[in-house]
């Protein structure tokens, strides 16, 4: 009997222990999972996530265009800890059908923000899927996109009317193209741009529209008192934003064997232009182009040169900046650099007070063969000629090509990236030929001495007759 009891006691335990186990795991299997906080992101991207379908689907040019624009770990963190959706063009619309100069203007390395935030702008930390257009039908709703940044009236208007979805003013194509645990991406038809990408655009083609100016003569100075030899009409003054009346040479700073002072212009304190913002900019996109820290270095630590260019473009003048990248800057020893004022003559070779940009020079080359231009270097100039499909600077051993074109244009300063350092052909020594040593020539008196001492046989005697 008592053993009929402790087994049914058993028995009874057991069955109780296994209800509350079954419970349990139901309990934990319908409870959400919580995504705690981790340093590392990209640990949780696995192979099915939407990311990397996106990066192995059809739509190569925004997956070109997310690589260029540095996102990958961006993403990996909204995959992360949100559900996306994916408004993804197609390939057509980014190749054929978008503005050339507005793709341009995107893939240029100063406007990798504007790149970032239109596509960041094609998508949403919510899941679009089908049941979400059956909720819709005959609605529009509001959604911010992974662009932080965007205004409320660039909230995505989706809408579902008459079995046409659209995201904004784009037609969904390709419904659910792919979908993905984490994610899913809808094929568009178009590019959707943001109000600020396309603000930024029309702001720096306007300037660079506003700020051409026409190739001028210089005017007449006459040399000896450097005036003019004809004084402009002083009673209007010159429009904003007119070239300068007076060369760029006659603006620089004076050398270092003169007392520093403000070199005169026609602007004065009235600056139309920013030329130091200017200069900033285009050394901070040296910087962010990769191979041109030396250069910037030089411009900014070693001589003030940064200032003065910011100062000359402030007062109207153009600059085309032939930037010799690090490798090449790597070359110059010790003993070039050391010498009082070397930097800044080396430096000055290398700026054209024109404005140029990888297209001009090469069609100039092609058109006229070889070119010279001037430099801030005076007198020298620096010689370009078309080699190999592209600008070859320099003449002789002493060359460099053009290497990274148009690295910096804003209608203001061009900055071609070349391969070399140039040097004027004067300080290489190859303009100077080597001319025939003429012998001293005897007199007629001595040249007869000489015959009558030879007939004689004492000629050996004296030197001059030898």
């Amino acid at each position: 009997m008592d053993f009929l009891i402790y087994g049914f006691h058993n028995l009874l335990c057991l069955t109780i222990f296994t209800f509350l186990s079954l419970t349990s795991s139901t309990l934990a299997r319908n409870q959400p999972t919580k995504h705690f906080p981790n340093s590392n992101s990209s640990a949780q991207i696995n192979s099915n996530s939407v990311l990397v379908a996106l990066l192995d689907s059809q739509y190569t040019e925004l997956s070109e265009l997310i690589e260029k624009a540095m996102l990958l770990q961006t993403l990996e963190e909204a995959v992360t800890n949100h559900n996306i959706t994916i408004f993804a063009p197609k390939n057509e619309a980014l190749e054929r059908e978008l503005d050339p100069e507005f793709k341009q203007f995107l893939l240029e390395p100063r406007n990798l923000n504007s790149l970032q935030n239109l596509i960041l702008y094609h998508m949403i930390p919510t899941r679009i899927d089908s049941e979400y257009w059956a909720k819709i039908f005959n609605k529009t709703t509001h959604h911010s996109s992974l662009y932080h940044q965007a205004t409320e009236e660039e909230k995505l208007k989706i809408t579902h009317q008459n079995g046409v979805k659209l995201v904004s003013q784009a037609r969904i194509i390709r419904p659910n193209d792919i979908i993905r645990p984490d994610g899913i991406i809808q094929g568009i038809n178009q590019v959707l741009i943001p109000k600020t990408v396309q603000q930024a655009f029309n702001m720096r083609r306007s300037l660079q529209s506003i700020s051409a100016i026409l190739p001028q003569g210089a005017p007449e100075i006459d040399p000896r008192t450097n005036k003019f030899k004809k004084p402009p009409s002083l009673s209007s003054p010159p429009p904003p934003g007119s070239s300068p009346l007076l060369p760029i040479y006659s603006a620089m700073a004076p050398g270092p064997s003169l007392a520093p002072a403000p070199a005169p212009g026609p602007g004065g304190p009235h600056h139309h232009f920013d030329g130091e913002a200017q200069v900033k900019d285009f050394i901070q996109t040296l910087l962010h182009y990769g191979g041109y820290n030396e250069l910037a270095d030089i411009l900014v630590n070693l001589t003030s040169l940064a200032s003065e260019m910011g100062r000359l473009v402030s007062e109207g003048y153009v600059l085309t900046v032939l930037a010799p990248n690090d490798e090449a800057m790597a070359k110059l020893s010790t003993d070039q650099l050391s010498e009082p004022g070397a930097p800044e003559q080396i430096v000055y070779y290398h700026l054209i007070p024109e404005y140029q940009t990888e297209e001009s020079m090469y069609n100039a080359v092609r058109r006229f063969g070889k070119v010279k231009y001037d430099t801030l270097r005076l007198p020298h100039k620096v010689a370009a000629e078309e080699a190999d499909g592209s600008v070859k600077f320099g003449q002789g051993e002493n060359t460099a090509y053009l290497f990274d074109p148009d690295i910096y244009t804003d209608g203001r300063i061009s900055v071609q990236g070349i391969d070399g350092i140039l040097f004027p052909v004067e300080e290489l020594g190859g303009a100077k030929t080597s001319s025939p040593v003429a012998k001293p020539r005897r007199g007629k008196l001595l040249e007869t001495t000489c015959k009558m001492l030879g007939a004689l046989g004492q000629d050996t005697y004296f030197r001059s007759c030898h």
